[in-house]
């Protein structure tokens, strides 16, 4: 059954421009749409998460998702918005970086069912690599005037007179290609449809407009707005950069505290753009919130649901279990259970210092832990006050004078937490 798309979308905050006809096209039965990747990378970033979500939208409202790996054209660089031309990719690190994003688009996009809205991935590369320079300004380049092109603003801005970057011919023919892509799903996957972020708007018209005279066929486009975030700062960054889909290059701990350090405005405005939660779930969810703001009931929802989608269920329970660890609910046995990523996440900024194994082969003393052999105190003496103030913590569990740190106190077989109070934590590497 088909349900209507854009309204879904609307509701959600997630469109930007609606060419005329295009809902009402979507509404006569399954139409595939296609959006672009960038490969440039073998994983996504949260910066990719709005047009992932609009792709598995659609396929839920019963069309047809083609994701498009751009092969081709992340070897010439798209000059919307961006003022540097990409690095060319060889094939190898192309054909890995395509595999790799499909397996992320999977935990979002139904690739394996028989169902004839199945999602497809396709790569640029495979039909433009065989497509010599002249044939493309014969059958593609004689159909689009340069007037044409050079009234797109993502022309214009490059080399209007403000911009000192200019703008090179390779860049200046990315419209072309894009648009051609168009042209090639329609006529083979007959796709009707491109979406994409609001700045793709000249491309995608292109593509519209291409299938209009080379094939007298109808094409459409919808566009969504660019992300932002309330404070103005650039919306999938972290202090780290980028934040990635991929565990291994931002673990799902990292992942969960972006999400559950949303501001009010921005959780309210996230909720709805990167979670299935129906409008009626998210309302109530939005009028909790205001009741006990402190609670932040709207970013540790969206935090779950976005961890869950993006890693696992148990990924989630780990993040939720590291996050508790700095806020004194954990135990010993918990913080032994973090893998050493995670740990060192948690931990992030932590001041520490490294002991030799050889001290802890017998025992290490907990005034010289504290002191002289770790220096998290300043002295033996106030070692010793802490200790029998009872403020002192070895991996979360309350210590005295007479203890001593061995090996079974290791974490990860590398580290010891020391804990201070509630507040204040200094670790030793052992190495």
């Amino acid at each position: 059954m088909i349900k209507n798309f854009v309204e879904e979308l609307t509701w959600r905050g997630m469109i930007h421009t609606v060419m005329p006809g295009a809902e009402e096209h979507l509404m006569e039965g399954m139409r595939s749409a296609y959006i672009g990747f960038d490969p440039t990378a073998d994983s996504l970033h949260i910066g990719n998460l709005v047009p992932i979500m609009i792709l598995a939208h659609y396929q839920r409202c019963g069309h047809k998702p083609v994701a498009l790996v751009g092969g081709a054209t992340g070897m010439i660089g798209d000059p919307s918005g961006k003022s540097n031309e990409r690095n060319l990719l060889d094939e190898k690190t192309l054909r890995h970086n395509q595999e790799a994003i499909k397996g992320q688009l999977a935990h979002f996009l139904d690739f394996e069912s028989d169902t004839d809205n199945a999602a497809v991935l396709v790569n640029n590369y495979d039909w433009m690599k065989e497509f010599s320079f002249l044939e493309f300004i014969r059958d593609v380049g004689k159909h689009i005037t340069v007037n044409y092109m050079m009234a797109k603003d993502s022309v214009k801005n490059r080399i209007s007179s403000d911009s000192s970057e200019g703008m090179s011919f390779t860049e200046f023919t990315y419209q072309l290609v894009q648009g051609y892509d168009f042209l090639h799903l329609y006529r083979e996957n007959n796709c009707t449809l491109q979406m994409g972020g609001s700045d793709q708007w000249g491309n995608i018209t292109t593509g519209t407009e291409l299938i209009r005279r080379i094939s007298g066929g109808k094409g459409y486009a919808i566009t969504c707005p660019l992300i932002t975030k309330s404070d103005g700062s650039k919306f999938g960054k972290s202090e780290g950069g980028n934040v990635w889909l991929d565990a291994k290059r931002t673990s799902p701990y990292k992942f969960y505290q972006y999400w559950l350090n949303s501001s009010d405005e921005d959780a309210e405005k996230y909720i709805k753009i990167f979670t299935f939660l129906k409008e009626e779930e998210i309302n109530a969810l939005v009028e909790e919130h205001k009741q006990a703001p402190h609670v932040r009931v709207l970013q540790k929802r969206l935090a779950e649901e976005i961890t869950k989608m993006v890693h696992s269920e148990s990924d989630l329970d780990n993040a939720i279990k590291a996050s508790d660890i700095l806020f004194g609910k954990s135990t010993d046995e918990d913080l032994k259970q973090l893998d050493e990523q995670t740990f060192l996440d948690v931990f992030d900024g932590v001041p520490q210092t490294e002991v030799p194994a050889s001290e802890v082969e017998n025992g290490l003393e907990m005034i010289a832990a504290l002191a002289e052999k770790g220096g998290f105190l300043k002295s033996n003496g106030e070692a010793r006050r802490a200790l029998k103030e009872n403020s002192i913590s070895v991996n979360k569990v309350k210590v005295k004078e007479d203890y001593k740190i061995t090996y079974s106190d290791l974490i990860n077989d590398k580290f010891v937490l020391l804990q201070r109070g509630k507040k204040n934590y200094f670790l030793l590497r052992i190495v």
